[in-house]
């Protein structure tokens, strides 16, 4: 069992960054791929980015690559999602979750534990 807790969501203008942290507990969550979801209300949860358990291999939707970095650190127990020149589009809910499965996974119905999510705002 992992508990995760998200926060670090806030409102900023369009072009303007956040950092998004998720920290687990629990001494496995070493073990699992983390990945960043997000949500707008009436629509799916989609696939954000990921990070493999070792840090070593990355993976990003094609709407945040280049603007967005997902890192962790094992010995804390946390990871992040550093947000870059954002855009109104990137209002969300955004929700950590971790899985067995490897970094590649996007479907969130592959992911096992979730934070209760934290709300971002990008106003233009």
């Amino acid at each position: 069992q992992v508990q995760l807790v998200d926060s670090g969501g806030g409102e900023v203008q369009a072009g303007g960054s956040l950092t998004l942290s998720c920290t687990a507990s629990g001494r496995t969550f070493a073990s699992y791929t983390v990945a960043w979801f997000r949500q707008v209300p009436g629509k799916d949860r989609d696939f954000v980015a990921a990070v493999s358990w070792s840090k070593s291999s990355t993976y990003y939707s094609d709407s945040v690559k280049d603007r967005f970095t997902i890192s962790r650190d094992n010995a804390k127990n946390t990871a992040w999602l550093q947000m870059n020149s954002l855009k109104p589009e990137d209002t969300a809910e955004y929700y950590c979750a971790v899985t067995r499965e490897s970094y590649g996974n996007t479907w969130h119905g592959n992911y096992d534990f979730w934070g209760q999510g934290t709300q971002v705002i990008v106003s233009s």
